[in-house]
Parts: structure tokens; C-alpha cells; sequence
């Protein structure tokens, strides 16, 4: 047997379980042609050996057909749609399966359920509606998860995989501001959602880059970030009587709500009024104009979270639990320079 302070080999294993060096080799490599009480028994050790024994490859590479449920407590739009198929694609690669639970009866089951459920290896969570202390409770039971665009800012411990709000908003709002514009309105998200004041913060930073202060005039905010509420905070921010000559909105959607309201009002964008959104989703593409917007990499998001909860679940130890990705300004033909 290793020596204390020695990485034991698969030869000890083999001396340890009194099976051949190829069977242990078999079992640690993944391979299915193994009898599983054997794989069982070769398995005990390796865990009784702890960081001195070799790590199955499954454990290394793969996710050794584990299962990972996927919640999305929201409807599977092309936001939420690109995040969850990337998961599933990456799982498949990895030899694992998802179990995916979506929409508004996803919001039901409770996570405490989740650590005693014998079909699942871990999880992976996208913009839980729990607040962070029931997270936290779920760290505690040691049940692997990620945490994907947190609605709040997560404990630090942690693992979340986001896209860089407030870098993505700032320059969006630097190329509104190099056009000339200094009376912009900002349609914003929910209210206490990490996106919505990390995103208000790069707006407002960039703004004051060039001397304008924030106004509370200019700023309306939304329940739920959609077309709908985006073209009624237009119409409020178009009908004040010195009208901004830009909107920045939340996200796409929004953004095309208030083209919906600049149209409804004869004001011709960009000629007579900016509009940008966030995401990049396909729908910024179909308007007309095409949105400047700012690209989340949403599919890299998805990406990220399995290999973070692969990761978690071979016992790494994770130096950066708080994953930021980088985000891209597009610009299209829906803003041009501020009319004189």
C-alpha cells in the first residue's frame, strides 16, 4: 500500500481490492465492461484513499452518464432557449443526461428537495427567484450547483456564471454618447435584480464620463422586462415635454417596444431618436432598423456552468467561484448621431 504522504498507483489499488491491474484500470478509465460490484469495490478505495489515489477518468473528463438538472422557472424564449440547449449539447458531449424543468411550474418544487433525489449528480440553476440564504442552505447539504445570471448578488462562495453587465452597459452607452447625445433615457429591468443595477451603473458611469448626471426624469423601470412595458416606459420618456433624443432599454425586447412607441409618434430612428438594447437575441436582428445592441455570450454561459459543475463534482477546488463573461457592443443602424 502508498506510504503516508505517497500518491498510491493503480498497482495498490489492484493489491488493496486483490483485483487484476487491468480490471482497476478498466474501472478508473470509465470503460463499461465491468461487473458492477466490482466497480463498486475498486471505487470504495479509491475514496478511502482520498488525494492520494488516482481519479477515475469519468470523474476527470466526463460525467460518467451522471444526470444534471437544468431549472428554468421561465418560458424558453430565445434568451433562456440558447442557455439551455448549450447545457444539454455540452452534458451529451461530456456522456451525461439532463433533466430539464422549465417554465412557471419549475418555480414549485422547492431546492431543499434536491439533495435527496438518488437520479441527480448536481445542478445547474438559471436566475433562481430564491433569495441567496436558501442558497447558502443548499451549499451546506454539499449538493454541487451553478448558479447561472443570478438575480441577486450570490454569497461568495457560491459558483455563478454571468456575462459583464456593467462593463457591456458602459460602453454601450460611451458609443450613445461619442454620437452626441446627452439627454437619454433609460428603460430599466426589475428593480434590485443584480442585471438591472449593474447595467444602470454602466449606463449612469459612462454618462458621467462626459459631465451628465444621473435624472430620475429620465429613468423608468419595469416589472417584467418585454416588449410591452418597454413601448409603455417609451411613451412616458417620449412624451415628456423636452423629449430624450436617445432610450437604452434593458434588453432587446424592450428595445423594440420602444421603436413601437418612436413610430407610433412619426419620429424616425436614428434620425429623430436612438434606441439600443441588450442581449443580442435574434430579434435584434429582424427590426427594422436592426438594434445596436450588446452580445451576452449566452451560449458560453451554458457552456461555462457545466464545466464549472463537472468540476464540483470531480472535487476540485475552484479558484473562481464568480465567473464574469465578456460582452460585446454590436453596433447596427438603429443609433446614429444626436439631431441638432
Amino acid at each position: 500500500m502508498a506510504r503516508p504522504g505517497m500518491r498510491a498507483t493503480v498497482r495498490d489499488i489492484a493489491a488493496e481490492t486483490g483485483l487484476s491491474i487491468a480490471t482497476v484500470s478498466r474501472v478508473l478509465n470509465g470503460q463499461s465492461n465491468v461487473a458492477p460490484h466490482t466497480r463498486e469495490l475498486v471505487l470504495q478505495v479509491v475514496g478511502r484513499l482520498g488525494d492520494q489515489a488516482p481519479r477515475p477518468r469519468a470523474a476527470q473528463e466526463t460525467m460518467a452518464g451522471g444526470t444534471v438538472y437544468v431549472r428554468c422557472p421561465y418560458l424558453l424564449t430565445d434568451y433562456f432557449g440558447l442557455i439551455v440547449s448549450s447545457i444539454g449539447e455540452t452534458v451529451e458531449l461530456h456522456g451525461g443526461q439532463m433533466i430539464l424543468s422549465t417554465g412557471e411550474s419549475a418555480r414549485r418544487p422547492a431546492l431543499s428537495g434536491l439533495p435527496g433525489r438518488s437520479d441527480i449528480a448536481g445542478a445547474i440553476l438559471i436566475l433562481p427567484p430564491e433569495p441567496g440564504e436558501e442558497l447558502v442552505r443548499l451549499r451546506d447539504r454539499r449538493f454541487p450547483f451553478v448558479v447561472i445570471d443570478p438575480r441577486t448578488p450570490p454569497p461568495k462562495d457560491i459558483v455563478a456564471v454571468s456575462a459583464a453587465h456593467f462593463a457591456g452597459a458602459r460602453k454601450l452607452m460611451a458609443h450613445v454618447v461619442e454620437l452626441g447625445h446627452r439627454r437619454v433615457g433609460i428603460i430599466g429591468g426589475p428593480v434590485k435584480w443584480l442585471p438591472s443595477e449593474a447595467r444602470l451603473a454602466g449606463y449612469t458611469a459612462s454618462l458621467a464620463d462626459v459631465g451628465v448626471l444621473p435624472s430620475a426624469e429620465l429613468l423608468r423601470n419595469v416589472l417584467e422586462p418585454n416588449a410591452e412595458n418597454g413601448y409603455r416606459a417609451a411613451c412616458e420618456l417620449l412624451d415628456l415635454p423636452e423629449r430624450p433624443t436617445a432610450l437604452v432599454a434593458f434588453n432587446d425586447k424592450m428595445a423594440v417596444g420602444a421603436l413601437w412607441a418612436a413610430a407610433e409618434r412619426g419620429l424616425s430612428v436614428p434620425g429623430d431618436l436612438s434606441v439600443a438594447g441588450f442581449d443580442d437575441i435574434d430579434l435584434s436582428r429582424a427590426t427594422l432598423p436592426m438594434l445596436t445592441t450588446v452580445r451576452q455570450p449566452l451560449q458560453e454561459m451554458g457552456r461555462m456552468a457545466v464545466t464549472l459543475l463537472m468540476r464540483l463534482l470531480s472535487r476540485h477546488t475552484l479558484e473562481a467561484l464568480h465567473v464574469s463573461l465578456g460582452t460585446d457592443v454590436i453596433v447596427r443602424d438603429s443609433t446614429g448621431p444626436a439631431p441638432r
